[in-house]
């Protein structure tokens, strides 16, 4: 198994550092119009992603490692999609966990619990009792799960669909202007690629697209 997976993460790096430089309207494309961004020398880059999507939960340990390789040159957040333009479930999940702090540190775990132990989270019921079921204290998780905070967050993910055109996900936006995904990223080395090389060539879209803004911040 470890042969295995040791012969895998070769063909990556390799496919992954054999192509050319990235190119607009094929790697990424522009946002227009871009959207504002925190000020500050760190890049920021936005994972539109959700819970309930197949695509996400492979992408998940992929991007979780590169995020934390370069934390100290961006800015990561995440927002949680909705699957028809109304508030869902879900979202309210990952903005409860978000507000209490604990929205990273759960991340794979509700991943794991949605696609492998195939847990259906399509109610309010139904986030409640994953929440507890990964430890949470019922009444404390309800409570921020209801609040006010996280149904503007969810208003505010909504919004933010709108406004960065964001049609599919995982969709990642870097510096509220260059949009890419492991599709668009991999379209170039044709289709019959796998999801795990899509995913590591737009990794290395996002370090170039991640280096080319930091140069511009000195």
């Amino acid at each position: 198994m470890f042969r295995l997976f040791m012969g895998a993460l070769a063909a990556l790096t390799f496919a992954a550092s054999s192509r050319a430089a990235i190119v607009q309207g094929q790697d990424y494309i522009m946002l227009s119009p871009p959207q504002p961004t925190e000020p500050g020398k760190k890049v920021e880059v936005i994972e539109f992603f959700a819970y309930y999507s197949p695509h996400c939960n492979v992408l998940d340990p992929g991007l979780t490692e590169w995020v934390k390789a370069r934390g100290d040159s961006i800015g990561f957040k995440r927002v949680h999609v909705s699957a028809n333009g109304e508030p869902m479930a879900q979202q309210r999940l990952y903005y409860a966990l978000k507000a209490m702090g604990q929205a990273d540190q759960y991340q794979a775990k509700i991943f794991h619990a949605m696609h492998v132990e195939h847990v259906r989270v399509n109610t309010n019921a139904d986030a409640i009792s994953l929440a507890v079921k990964l430890g949470f204290d019922r009444a404390k998780f309800t409570a921020f799960y209801n609040s006010f905070t996280v149904q503007t967050k969810v208003q505010r993910a909504l919004q933010m669909m709108t406004n960065y055109q964001i049609s599919s996900w995982p969709t990642l936006i870097v510096d509220g202007k260059y949009v890419t995904s492991p599709p668009v990223a991999a379209a170039r080395m044709g289709s019959n690629d796998s999801e795990q090389v899509a995913i590591a060539l737009m990794l290395k879209v996002m370090d170039e697209l991640v280096d080319q803004q930091l140069k511009t911040r000195h």
